[in-house]
Parts: structure tokens; sequence; C-alpha cells
């Protein structure tokens, strides 16, 4: 058809040839439909509902330069969690020890650099390792067993959280808080990486232009962008397109969808899954890094139901409780509405625990609201 479209750029029929049926099976669909289809719809919509609901009722110094910082430094950091999950509920699972490993994490990086002295270079890298190695335990369970990832998940949850606990008291001598790290790793040349804030000499440069908001003395009072959401972003990134245009991201889709035709068709659903589950424990290691670095310390409560606003986050951002479909940036939106409403009630008269409200209610809406969609995309009663 390629080379006959080409041939006759006009449209002409050759002599004597009757018109092409149209292929029944082919159905264009609309651009609306398409929209529909995307499973990070949910969220936009979300997020452009909550912006407004804040232009309407918060301060308007929440929609300064400043104030968008300020939601996006706590966004970022539950967004590295969110996309990690949010891969992982694609392949058909769940990990509800993400905020617990945030918490062991941190207590091995932080042994690593207090008391055995190893420089964050290696530090760091011990601790994705052993991270990764948990996860990946989490994974060989789930698939041996057969037994179902929340339950797997859920025991890790205390498991580590409870290590984490007796592993700070042994390395301080009794105390939960594990202090002196700052002072560690300093002069460190991958502390930027890590920890602090990207652009500081461009942020200071536009102070002095003018063109950002400037204390009295001249300096800026935006300084940088936080490292979280410089990872947050080129994660969001690479997972979007790993999922879209790799086919690993097919292999994801595939587990998720139905394991059973997956593995007919040669898909190593096994080895995807233990990945998966060892991606999540790595993005807690992450995490726990970049705060543990940023605080200066850690502590057993670090992380602390951090897996269910991560769950939250993806499901908002269109992932399915049963796996096989959802997007990678429709999690980030979901952090970002996360961090958005955690941080902009207190630019409003609202109380602040209003966010559990919001927190609950959020789930459920998005829940139907995915389930609707999928109905009408597929044809379901």
């Amino acid at each position: 058809m390629a080379s006959l479209e080409h041939n006759n750029p006009a449209g002409a029929k050759p002599p004597g040839s009757a018109a092409a049926p149209a292929d029944e099976r082919l159905r264009k669909v609309g651009v609306i439909t398409q929209i529909m289809r995307r499973p990070e719809l949910g969220a936009v919509a979300g997020l452009i509902l909550v912006m407004v609901f804040f232009f309407m009722t918060a301060d308007r110094s929440m929609f300064t330069l400043a104030g968008a910082m300020t939601i996006l430094a706590p966004a970022s950091q539950l967004g590295i969690l969110a996309i990690a999950a949010a891969l992982l509920m694609i392949g058909g699972e769940f990990d509800l020890s993400i905020g617990s490993m945030v918490a062991f994490a941190g207590l091995i990086f932080g042994v690593l650099v207090t008391n055995y002295d190893q420089p964050l270079s290696i530090a760091i890298l011990l601790t994705f390792l052993f991270s990764g190695v948990v996860g990946a335990i989490n994974g060989q369970i789930v698939i041996r067993t057969r037994l179902p990832s929340f339950i797997v998940t859920l025991a890790f949850l205390f498991i580590l959280r409870g290590l984490t606990l007796v592993g700070l008291k042994w390395a301080t001598g009794g105390s939960t808080q594990l202090r002196g790290i700052s002072s560690a790793v300093e002069g460190s040349p991958l502390l930027k990486i890590f920890s602090g804030q990207a652009f500081e000499g461009l942020f200071l440069w536009l102070g002095q232009q003018g063109i950002t908001e400037t204390f009295d003395n001249g300096l800026p009072k935006v300084t940088g962008v936080p490292v979280s959401v410089i990872w947050f972003i080129l994660i969001a990134i690479v997972a979007t397109w790993v999922l879209l245009r790799t086919r690993t991201g097919n292999w994801i889709f595939a587990a998720g969808g139905d394991p059973n035709a997956a593995r007919n068709s040669g898909v190593p659903v096994n080895r995807v899954k233990t990945s998966l589950f060892a991606l999540t424990a790595c993005a807690a290691a992450l995490v726990a890094i970049i705060t543990v670095l940023d605080a200066g310390s850690t502590d057993a409560r670090r992380g602390f139901q951090k897996e269910f606003e991560a769950i939250i986050a993806a499901v908002i951002g269109g992932c399915l409780l049963t796996g096989g479909y959802g997007s990678a940036i429709g999690a980030f939106f979901g952090a970002v509405i996360f961090g958005m409403v955690s941080i902009g009630l207190t630019y409003t008269q609202f109380d602040s625990d209003w966010f559990q409200v919001f927190l609950g209610s959020m789930l459920l809406l998005a829940v139907l609201f995915n389930n609707f969609i999928r109905r009408r995309v597929t044809g379901e009663r």
C-alpha cells in the first residue's frame, strides 16, 4: 500500500481496479478515546483541581518560586518511592516494606560511614547492594512460595523496622538515633550529588539580575533546587522511557497483565518480578541516603508509613491494583499532588490534619475513576 500511494501521489486508482474494501477489523480511535485510555489522566485532572482549589483558598506566596520548592522537596522524596512502587504494581505485585526499607537502608548507610569509617562512595555502593539483595529475597519468597506479595512484604515491614531498632541501639549504645554522619562524610566529592541543592550559582545570578526574589542583603530567597527534585525528575523520565520504549517495559506490562500468557510467550516473568522488587528496595535506599545526608543523622522512624503513601500516589497516577496497567509519569503527578496538599494546607486557614482525610478520599476516588475508565475503554460491565 505504501508503494502504491507513493506511485500515485494524487490518489488515482489504477485502470480497471476496484476500490479496496475497508478492513472491518480496523477501527479508527478518536482523540478523546486516546486521551481517556491514558492511565495518568486521573492524576493530571486531580492536579488541576488541587491547583484550582489552592489558588482560591491559599496565600499567594504558595505560588512563588519559594513556595514551589517547598512543595517539591517532600514530593520528590515520596515520588522516587512512588515511581518504583508503580513499576512493581504494573508488574502485578506490591511492596509494603518500602517505608521500613528506608529506615533500614539509613541504618546500614549510617553505620558504614560512622562506625566503620567507610568512604561515602563505598557506603553508598554497599547500601544499594544490600538493599537490592533484600528486595530480591522478597521477590524470591513471593515467587517460590506463591504467597501474595501483600503478605510477604507486610511481614518484611515489621522485620525491617524491628531490625532497624535493634541495629540502632547496637550502633549507638542504646539510642534510636545515629548522629555524626555529616562530619563523617565532610569533603566527599559525591556529597553534592546526593545532598544539598543544585544550580546554586544560577540562582545567585538570577537574584542579582532581579529575576527572582531576594532578601534585603541581596541573597536570593531560593538558593537552588533540592537534589532530591533532580533525582525525582530523572527517575521519572527514565522509568517512562523504559515502560514505553523498551522490551523490558513490554515485559513488565505482560508480567502484570497475564503472567501465564507472558511465560508462554517467552517473557522471563520470575526474573522481571525479582528485578522489580530489587529496584523498589534500591529506590528506598536512594531516599534513605538523600534524607540521611540532608539531616546528618538517621533514626528508627525514617520512612514511617511511606509505603502506603507511595502506593496511594501510584494508584492516583493510574496504576490498577490488579497489575498490567499504569504509568510512571502518573505516579510523578500523584506524588506532586501529595506534596501540594501536605504543604499547601499550611498556606490556608484549614487545619493540617485534614491531610489524612484527603489521603483516604483521593485513594477511593482514584480507584473508582480508574475502574470507570477501564470499563469504558474495554467494554466491561
